[in-house]
C-alpha cells in the first residue's frame, strides 16, 4: 500500500512485514526510516542487520538472516539497500520467497532510488507491497514543498513573517536536508519570537567566517582574488549553496534594476532608498554599473538560475560554475568564459 512520508506516522501503530523506501530525497528517506525503526524498537525489535546489494551479493544471506534465530532472543530488523532498485532474477525470486514465509519476529526495510512505473509493476515489488507499505521518498515541489515547510515550522514551533517564509521557500525548495538544518538553527536562535526576512539575512551573515555578504561586496568591487579566496573558504566551511545562490540572485537583481534605470536615463537617487542601498555601499554598485552592461548582467542571472535548477532538480552542487559566475563580475571574463551555457 502506498503511503506518503507525511502520513507515515499514522500507519505505524501496527507494524507491517516490510517497508519500501524508494526515492532520491535523502531527508525523506532518512526521516521515514528513523520513524519505522523507532516504532519497531518500541515493539521489541532490538537487533538491526544491514545488507547492501553490490557486485557478488549473496542473496542466500538474506534468506539465512530471515530464518535465523536471534542470539539475544529479540526481534530483528533487516535493512536492505538496493542501489539501482534492480534485484535481478535471483533477487526477485528471493524477495518473493521471503514474503511467502511470514515471520512476526522479523521486519524488512528496503531502500533505493526512485522507482519507474515498470518497476512498481514487477513481481518482486508487488509481493513486497502486498505485505507492507511503499513510501515514495520524492522531493516535494511547489505547493507540496510549501506544505512540507509549514509542517516543519509547526514541528519546531517557529513563527515566521510572510516575507521570511517566502525567503525560505526561495532558498530551500528542492533541498529538504538544508532546510531542516536551517530550521534547527533558527529554533536555537529565535525560539520565541516571530522571524522577519531581515533577521534571516542576519542569520545567514553569521554562518561563516567570510560571510556571503562579504563575498558579494568583493564581487561588486571587482576584487577577484579576494572573492575567489572567500568562495573557497565558504565551501570549506560547509556554507549551504542555496544561501550563496540567493545572495547572488539578490545582488544581480539589484544591479539589473539599477542598470535598466541608468540606460533609460532615470536618476538613481530614487532607487537607492527603494532598494535599501545605504551610502556606504553605493560606491560598490556604482563600480559594478560602470563595468558591466545590461546584457552581461542578464546573462549572469541566467547562469545563476541554471545553477539553482541543477541544485534543486538533481542535487548538483556545481561549485565550478559558481566560481565562473563570480569571475563574470569582471567584464573581461565574459569572452573567456563564453562556453558556460544553459542546458
Amino acid at each position: 500500500m502506498r503511503v506518503y512520508p507525511d502520513k507515515l506516522s499514522q500507519h505505524l501503530g501496527q507494524l507491517q512485514q516490510c517497508y519500501l523506501l524508494f526515492g532520491d530525497d535523502p531527508w525523506l528517506t532518512t526521516n521515514s526510516q528513523q520513524q519505522i525503526i523507532d516504532a519497531a524498537k518500541q515493539a521489541g525489535f532490538e537487533e538491526r542487520i544491514q545488507l547492501h546489494q553490490e557486485s557478488g551479493f549473496n542473496w542466500q544471506e538474506l534468506m539465512q538472516e530471515w530464518q535465523a534465530m536471534s542470539l539475544f532472543s529479540s526481534r530483528r530488523i533487516i535493512e536492505l539497500t538496493l542501489p539501482t532498485a534492480k534485484p535481478g532474477t535471483e533477487g526477485s525470486a528471493m524477495l518473493q520467497a521471503l514474503m511467502q514465509q511470514p515471520n512476526p519476529d522479523m521486519l524488512l526495510i528496503i531502500q533505493g532510488p526512485k522507482l519507474t512505473g515498470d518497476q512498481t509493476k514487477s513481481k518482486w515489488f508487488k509481493a513486497l507491497d502486498a505485505q507492507g507499505l511503499y513510501i515514495p521518498c520524492v522531493t516535494p515541489e511547489g505547493i507540496q514543498f510549501q506544505r512540507w515547510l509549514e509542517s516543519r515550522f509547526h514541528h519546531y514551533r517557529l513563527q515566521l513573517h510572510a516575507d521570511a517564509k517566502d525567503m525560505m521557500i526561495n532558498l530551500y525548495e528542492g533541498n529538504l536536508l538544508a532546510a531542516e538544518q536551517a530550521l534547527k538553527l533558527l529554533q536555537l536562535l529565535t525560539p520565541s519570537q516571530a522571524i522577519t526576512a531581515e533577521q534571516l539575512e542576519s542569520y545567514f551573515e553569521d554562518q561563516s567566517r567570510f560571510s556571503v555578504f562579504q563575498l558579494t561586496d568583493a564581487l561588486l568591487a571587482n576584487q577577484q582574488d579576494k572573492a575567489m579566496h572567500m568562495l573557497s573558504q565558504l565551501k570549506g566551511e560547509g556554507t549551504a549553496m542555496p544561501i550563496l545562490i540567493w545572495s547572488l540572485f539578490k545582488e544581480l537583481g539589484t544591479l539589473l534594476q539599477l542598470k535598466t534605470a541608468q540606460q533609460n536615463g532615470e536618476p538613481l537617487s530614487g532607487l537607492w532608498n527603494k532598494l535599501r542601498i545605504w551610502d556606504k555601499r553605493k560606491g560598490l554598485y556604482q563600480s559594478a554599473l560602470s563595468r558591466l552592461n545590461l546584457n552581461q548582467i542578464e546573462h549572469m542571472l541566467a547562469i545563476t538560475s541554471n545553477i539553482e535548477m541543477g541544485l534543486k532538480q538533481q542535487g548538483l552542487e556545481d561549485w565550478t560554475s559558481l566560481s565562473h559566475l563570480c569571475l563574470l563580475f569582471n567584464p573581461q571574463a565574459h569572452t573567456q568564459l563564453a562556453f558556460i551555457e544553459l542546458n
